[in-house]
């Protein structure tokens, strides 16, 4: 079939279909998409809850216990430990397949009704109040991050130990509200980084040791501001600056925030890539408008956050470790072959509009089953009557569609409608990526949640605290400390008017681990609850979109663009001489932002 374009049934604008797109759906025997790539995005992630934790009853054994599952949903909630035990049987709510009623509305009445784990944590230990992680040792308040150790307040984290405040780090220690960073030792307030230690704010930087306040820098030790000091220079001014100091803390932030909008940018952030569209790429090869993705990820498009030996794949979130042909699929792979339309499938292959199964094979429409074959609905058929039985299915899934609450229609090869979501909009990933009002979101047929309050008494103001951790005591461990933001997030991107008071949890505790932590590095207190917190480390990162753009670079310096506050002065010369950059390339930094973006040779140029 030739490329060409389509009108999104959802957001009703044009999306181009290329002749490669085309190649990939024959080869899964599936239509082409009716929904553009960012609702198809946004669709995904409404099947996904991270920091949303809430107090409910075990439905087997009327236990107390944490869950991602609020109370209102209609749901039934097992123990972690008892859904994964022999205490019971998926098996038993099985359905026979109704050729009279679409397949999502029979799909949606056994989500209904097969119990759920409370939280996705397994092979944890002493990991309370964790949620889509594995083998982590005393975590507090993690999510979506595996193998770690004494680490608390962050997300995406692989292979960390003592780290706290973070987002999206890898292969580290000892690391302090920074981003998107990998081999990592004792860095602090830092973004982009690989292989640094002993250092704080820093941007883009590589193979560096002692340095503060610097960007774009490759190979050095003890620079300041991007200067050269002599170690003993270096070592005197830290003292000075006296990093315990919530005061002082506040006013190296904003320098290094101005130091950061002088500097030059890459189009990308992309290492040992080839051929590749998106933004943060580490060793990945021909791979289009992709996001977040690490570690030998190839011929694949639409792929957002995940990667570890993943190829010839669509439109994914949270996908990979040893995994091929996957499509609409969220938080599937490892060892997974021919995943269509999943949610939470590990270990199989040719599984089809499922959820949360396991070590599966040949499964359709099923969830919560554990090393089963041949299954459709948790029924069990032979080999050769579920090889008849599934073409009938897709038929009648084309035959007859579900149609939602909007009047979109969902035949065979379209992800799950969102309104199946246990979710509702504003508890998933989707509102820190593409925020709504509540309005909004109900007008685009989305669930809702109001915010909950918790049921607990401040005893202490942030501006109330101590400005320096020397002189923190063992009481604040007793302390409960009222947000910064009084309920009404500033971090939140949202639409204004009105901010979404979902997002601050108003107040918040300081755990005995978090405070040897502070102490040992030196650190103050931190005065915004953890939400406010990760919404600080989530606006540091790009949109997971992409504009098409010129190369800011003029010449002798960057050219002034609108919303650009400074003009960068170049120190090398480029292969245009004095003229404007002739480049353009696709880039997920907004037009109207205020950063100074250049083409990967102009920036080579200034920084390899």
């Amino acid at each position: 079939m030739r490329e060409g374009q389509r009108i999104c049934q959802n957001c009703k604008t044009s999306f181009f279909i290329e002749s490669e797109d085309f190649a990939f759906y024959k080869k899964i025997n599936v239509p082409p998409p009716t929904w553009c790539p960012e609702c198809r995005l946004k669709r995904r992630m409404m099947f996904r809850n991270d920091r949303n934790l809430y107090r409910r009853a075990c439905a087997f054994s009327s236990k107390n216990i944490i869950s991602g599952f609020s109370t209102d949903k209609p749901l039934v909630v097992y123990d972690r430990d008892i859904w994964w035990s022999d205490q019971w049987d998926s098996m038993q709510y099985g359905l026979e397949y109704n050729f009279k009623k679409p397949f999502f509305s029979q799909f949606q009445e056994l989500l209904g009704q097969s119990p759920l784990p409370a939280v996705f944590n397994g092979r944890s230990i002493r990991s309370f109040f964790c949620n889509r992680v594995s083998a982590l040792k005393d975590a507090y308040l993690v999510f979506d991050s595996f193998e770690g150790e004494n680490v608390a307040y962050s997300s995406e984290l692989i292979y960390c130990k003592d780290t706290v405040d973070s987002l999206q780090i890898w292969n580290s220690e000892l690391v302090y509200e920074s981003v998107t960073s990998e081999k990592l030792y004792r860095v602090f307030f830092s973004q982009n980084l690989e292989n640094c230690n002993d250092s704080f704010f820093l941007y883009n930087c590589h193979g560096c040791a002692s340095c503060f306040g610097c960007t774009n820098l490759r190979n050095k030790s003890y620079y300041m501001f991007n200067e050269p000091y002599s170690k003993e220079e270096y070592q005197r001014k830290i003292k000075e600056f006296d990093l315990g100091s919530f005061k002082n803390l506040q006013a190296l932030k904003q320098r290094f925030q101005e130091l950061k909008l002088r500097s030059i940018r890459k189009s990308a952030y992309t290492f040992n890539s080839s051929d590749v569209t998106g933004d943060y790429l580490w060793n990945v090869h021909n791979c289009k408008s992709c996001f977040r993705l690490t570690d030998d990820v190839r011929d694949s498009k639409f792929l957002v956050h995940g990667g570890l030996k993943i190829s010839d794949s669509y439109d994914n979130y949270g996908a990979g470790i040893n995994a091929e042909l996957l499509y609409e699929s969220v938080d599937s792979g490892v060892d997974g072959f021919g995943y269509i339309c999943d949610i939470i499938v590990y270990s199989g292959n040719d599984v089809s509009y499922s959820y949360n199964c396991y070590g599966c094979q040949n499964l359709f429409g099923c969830v919560g089953l554990r090393n089963k074959q041949y299954c459709i609905l948790n029924k069990q058929y032979s080999k050769e009557e579920y090889v008849k039985l599934v073409p009938q299915i897709i038929h009648h899934m084309n035959k007859m569609p579900y149609k939602d609450k909007k009047g979109r229609m969902y035949k065979y090869g379209e992800f799950f409608p969102p309104e199946l979501s246990p979710f509702a909009y504003n508890e998933t990933i989707t509102q820190e990526y593409f925020p709504l009002t509540k309005e909004q979101a109900l007008k685009e047929g989305y669930l809702w949640k109001d915010h909950e309050m918790g049921d607990y008494t401040i005893t202490i103001l942030s501006k109330d605290l101590p400005d320096h951790i020397k002189d923190v005591t063992g009481d604040i461990l007793n302390q409960i400390i009222g947000c910064a933001h009084g309920g009404i997030c500033n971090e939140n991107p949202a639409p204004k008017p009105p901010r979404c008071r979902a997002s601050c949890s108003t107040a918040f505790r300081i755990i005995p681990h978090e405070l040897e932590f502070y102490r040992l590095l030196n650190l103050p207190l931190p005065r915004l609850c953890p939400n406010c917190r990760h919404y600080q480390r989530i606006k540091q990162r790009t949109p997971l979109k992409l504009w098409r753009r010129k190369c800011y670079c003029a010449g002798l310096t960057s050219s002034p663009q609108a919303g650009t506050r400074f003009v960068y002065q170049n120190t090398a010369k480029h292969f245009h001489g004095s003229d404007y950059c002739p480049n353009t390339f696709e880039t997920a930094f907004a037009p109207e932002g205020p950063e100074i973006v250049y083409c990967e040779a102009c920036y080579n140029n200034e920084v390899a």
